[in-house]
């Protein structure tokens, strides 16, 4: 791809994103009571502990115990370099065999860390009332991962904490991009087809083309991904500016697809980023694992982006952020509404966590139907 050059800067009042919008809390239909908690205990974060960087960490120190007495029943590669795909093969394996037998030992105590965890998280005022908790993130999208959310739900009814858990409705790569469809003004609804979103994570950036299908389901239920484009950058180790460049690329992808496709895009771009993000755009804290200081006071990521981006027809650009828990969160909104307290745990990188209270919409307070989350 080449480079896109630098947008010649306008006027202020016409350039940069709205100021005092992003990381907003009160939504339709829903209330943000809390994200990116950070609690700790004396090992550190307690969240970093069920990560799926802790549980290849944790499979790593199992194989370490093994490789004292004999061969490594994995093999020679680092447990971080093993696909999900060996893993979940090693678990299906139908005979019996020492690289299972590790693979269910890890599942079982990694699953012990993630019902403490959880537990934890339920008792901060923000999550206490929380009634349903919905896995998102890679982890719960293989053999593995599944197995690991499953038994911990068996966990937490043994401790009687007696919290639903239930995977994401949508593929993990799409829930960090539909969930924007929640936070794009109404006007850009009803005047477009579709809207651009990102999801920077600490290992993958997604970028992708949303149609809101407004006019089909107004809860968003058919919002759908056009066309997704994934880096993953973490093979690349770039620096900050490297890692913003290379998003204008592929947002960019997006337009020249869009313009070929005859879909009407929106001059609307959503940025979800770990961390908390503060109404001005910048990130207080949380973003540790991307690579650079993202914190920096200097650097303002919705900005940055903006100053790469065209004008997409007549209207100036806006360029939103939220934190990817919350956005992914929004997602799952409209299949979320026979409860009032839920909450979301990102198992990526690391665990990004949000809790929600759910606002009744009018149409459900004429009696209209919900939508229901089945149980995982």
């Amino acid at each position: 791809m080449k480079p896109i050059p630098s947008k010649p800067e306008p006027p202020r009042s016409e350039s940069l994103p709205a100021a005092d919008v992003h990381g907003l809390r009160e939504l339709p239909g829903v209330h943000v009571e809390g994200y990116s908690l950070q609690l700790r205990d004396k090992d550190g974060f307690v969240g970093d502990q069920a990560s799926q960087t802790a549980f290849r960490e944790l499979l790593e120190r199992w194989r370490k115990r093994r490789r004292k007495n004999g061969k490594d029943p994995l093999g020679e590669l680092h447990s971080r370099d093993l696909s999900k795909k060996e893993l979940d093969k090693v678990l299906g394996a139908k005979k019996a065999s020492e690289a299972g037998d590790v693979m269910h030992g890890v599942i079982e105590e990694f699953t012990e860390e993630l019902a403490s965890v959880i537990q934890r998280f339920l008792r901060q005022p923000s999550w206490h009332k929380v009634e349903r908790i919905v896995i998102g993130g890679g982890f719960p999208e293989s053999d593995v991962g599944e197995r690991a959310v499953l038994q911990t739900g068996a966990i937490l009814e043994e401790l009687g904490l007696h919290v639903q858990l239930g995977r994401l409705s949508h593929n993990v790569d799409d829930g960090g991009l539909i969930g924007w469809v929640h936070l794009t003004p109404p006007a850009l609804l009803r005047k477009y087809d579709a809207i651009l979103a990102v999801d920077i994570g600490g290992t993958n950036v997604r970028c992708g083309i949303v149609k809101t299908r407004y006019r089909k389901a107004r809860d968003f239920s058919r919002a759908q991904v056009l066309r997704r484009e994934k880096w993953r950058h973490a093979d690349e180790g770039p620096n900050r500016s490297h890692m913003v460049e290379h998003i204008a690329d592929m947002l960019m992808d997006m337009v020249r697809y869009s313009e070929r496709k005859k879909i009407r895009l929106a001059p609307f771009i959503g940025i979800g980023c770990p961390g908390l993000i503060r109404s001005d755009g910048s990130i207080a804290r949380g973003a540790q694992n991307l690579p650079g200081d993202w914190e920096s006071h200097a650097f303002h990521l919705p900005t940055a982006v903006w100053r790469r981006m065209l004008t997409l027809g007549a209207d100036p650009m806006l360029v939103l952020m939220h934190n990817d828990a919350v956005v992914q969160g929004l997602s799952e909104l409209p299949f979320m509404r026979d409860v009032k307290h839920w909450g979301v745990l990102t198992i990526g990188t690391g665990l990004g966590n949000v809790s929600f209270t759910n606002v009744p919409l009018p149409e459900e307070a004429n009696g209209g139907a919900k939508t229901s989350k089945k149980k995982a």
